[in-house]
């Protein structure tokens, strides 16, 4: 199967049928990196990997399996500026989180991982949504939180002047300006360069830059590469003069989530079904924007800054809302992250990929 290469390097393929789909739909990714291949099709169906039977479909159709019995309140943090996350935002609108009896307060964390993660660890928040790359590394130190389910891919991009490096490998001796030193496009692409037989450590300098001084810097010739998270970056690649040299949907990385759901350990422990009830709400959010990114656009204004409703919604179609993943699928993952961050020195030397990825999930649909 081959494909025109004036189509969007990024591009959502719509659910067929129910919003459940999303578990047995593929994705593709382009990239201008010639090794950035397109991602392979009919991706597993993940829900059959979980104890819930074969039909995946049936998944994420409708809440009745996972509602809880009486009301339940519940504090869910959460980056409610953040596109990507648009869908948890906006929940609440479309029902999700009361169908399944929940009644969420959300508590806005922004980028303070280990905030947020010592939040939920401590009982002060029940549930979050975040970027496994932001997590993995803080989790390896031990907070008592559990991840349950991916929710999407996409929203990391690297971004170079239209002259400039045209794959990884022409990266090696240049210069990749971040937002900051622990960011998960940082992490991301240090992967994806080592991948390409560039050490990220040793071959490359990376340098911190305010995230709207990246394009500034590349126009000066002070960085070759600039790597973030939308919307930003997302702006930057249309800006005449830049292109998208590659994102967080190639190659392996096409099929993963980028993005998780964690929970307090504790709750899990001692109330799996709200686990369940409020991880379910969040895969269905999910896939529900996935057809439905202009609504999800709309809702999401009354959080979202210095945007608009066309915004949001080129960003959401660009991202791989359709996916999902949970149990062994999910896990599996996870271990690929844990293995190539351990490669890139973000994660110890010692740490097991596998038996990191089963420390930090709990199943709460088995």
């Amino acid at each position: 199967m081959t494909f025109d290469s004036n189509f969007s390097r990024r591009r959502l393929l719509g659910l067929a049928g129910t919003a459940a789909a999303a578990a047995a739909v593929g994705r593709f990714a382009w990239a201008a990196d010639p090794h950035a291949h397109a991602a392979h099709a009919a991706h597993a169906a993940h829900a059959a990997h979980a104890s819930h039977g074969d039909d995946a479909q049936n998944f994420l159709r409708d809440a009745k399996d996972w509602a809880l019995p009486a009301p339940r309140k519940l504090k869910l943090a959460t980056n409610l500026n953040a596109i990507c996350l648009a869908p948890v935002a906006v929940a609440d609108n479309q029902g999700f989180f009361r169908n399944h009896n929940l009644e969420v307060e959300f508590v806005n964390f922004g980028n303070s991982t280990e905030v947020l993660l010592e939040s939920l660890a401590t009982g002060k928040a029940d549930a979050a949504t975040g970027m496994a790359l932001r997590w993995l590394k803080a989790l390896e130190q031990g907070f008592d939180v559990k991840l349950t389910a991916g929710t999407h891919g996409g929203c990391l991009r690297l971004i170079a002047q239209e002259g400039g490096p045209r794959s990884f490998e022409e990266l090696k001796g240049k210069t990749i300006g971040v937002t900051d030193m622990a960011s998960p496009d940082k992490n991301f692409f240090s992967l994806m360069l080592k991948r390409h037989g560039v050490d990220p450590v040793r071959d490359v300098t990376w340098r911190v830059y305010p995230i709207d001084l990246l394009g500034t810097a590349l126009e000066k010739g002070e960085i070759q590469a600039a790597s973030g998270s939308d919307p930003m970056m997302y702006r930057l690649r249309n800006q005449l003069g830049k292109r998208e040299l590659s994102n967080n949907l190639v190659e392996e990385y096409a099929n993963l989530s980028c993005c998780v759901v964690g929970v307090g350990g504790n709750l899990v422990r001692k109330e799996r079904p709200v686990a369940a009830a409020v991880t379910h709400a969040i895969l269905q959010a999910h896939a529900w924007a996935a057809q439905h990114p202009e609504t999800v656009a709309q809702d999401f204004l009354k959080f979202a800054v210095n945007t608009n409703s066309e915004e949001i919604n080129a960003i959401l179609n660009e991202h791989t809302h359709a996916h999902y993943s949970v149990g062994k699928a999910f896990v599996d993952e996870i271990v690929v992250y844990a293995r190539d961050l351990k490669a890139v020195e973000v994660l110890r030397a010692s740490t097991d990929p596998r038996k990191f990825a089963e420390s930090i999930h709990a199943d709460v649909f088995a």
